[in-house]
């Protein structure tokens, strides 16, 4: 079964579980982001790719530049360890690092998440891959990724027990678009995937294409 596949079912799934007034809330907040094309404020192909350095889960230094004098990058952006499609293409693209390897590839995931947190995370998916937190989002913020999430949807995430802030360690509740960029050794951006749909994630087999 296909990444695609995989969330299309556990959003499916999600749609008959979880209570209807929550769901159709949940569905509003993301409308809005696709009404608003808030996908097209983002980097894309042909463009140069913002360099940073951003704290791995053992808080060390991990440079985007570092790793693309190597070769070409692959950079995912996700909401969080918190989030299940989140956690689903995190291991997806763990089941193709043998193969992103093969092409002399580096893949990079990165979150809003404090580093402690990153560290769960990647300790519960297994991850042999770098990790990293963007703290308030700055470099999402460079890439056009970033937005706030509407009240309304603060208190559902409250009433299934998450409290985004605490995961982000700060009070500003704002998310990065799941987003999966392949970057040439130039910098230069060659693939881009960004989806407001946050259900929505890089095919794999499309990011290995790319490359």
């Amino acid at each position: 079964m296909s990444l695609t596949q995989e969330l299309n079912n556990m959003r499916e799934q999600a749609s008959k579980t979880l209570p209807a007034d929550k769901w159709k809330v949940m569905i509003a907040s993301t409308d809005r982001l696709v009404e608003d094309h808030l996908s097209g404020q983002a980097l894309k192909v042909g463009d140069k790719m913002v360099d940073f350095e951003l704290p791995n889960v053992k808080n060390e230094k991990v440079s985007l530049a570092e790793h693309l004098a190597k070769g070409p990058v692959v950079l995912s952006f996700y909401r969080g360890g918190w989030c299940p499609y989140c956690n689903v293409e995190l291991k997806a693209l763990q089941d193709i690092l043998p193969q992103l390897k093969d092409k002399g590839a580096t893949l990079i995931a990165v979150s809003p998440e404090t580093p402690d947190n990153s560290l769960s995370t990647s300790e519960k998916n297994e991850l042999a891959f770098p990790v990293l937190s963007d703290i308030d989002n700055v470099v999402a913020k460079k890439i056009g990724l970033v937005f706030q999430m509407p009240e309304e949807l603060r208190e559902i995430y409250h009433s299934f027990g998450l409290d985004v802030s605490k995961h982000n360690g700060n009070q500003e509740y704002e998310l990065p678009m799941p987003a999966t960029y392949v970057i040439d050794s130039e910098g230069k951006i060659t693939y881009a995937f960004v989806q407001e749909d946050y259900t929505q994630r890089a095919d794999p087999e499309e990011v290995l294409k790319a490359l």
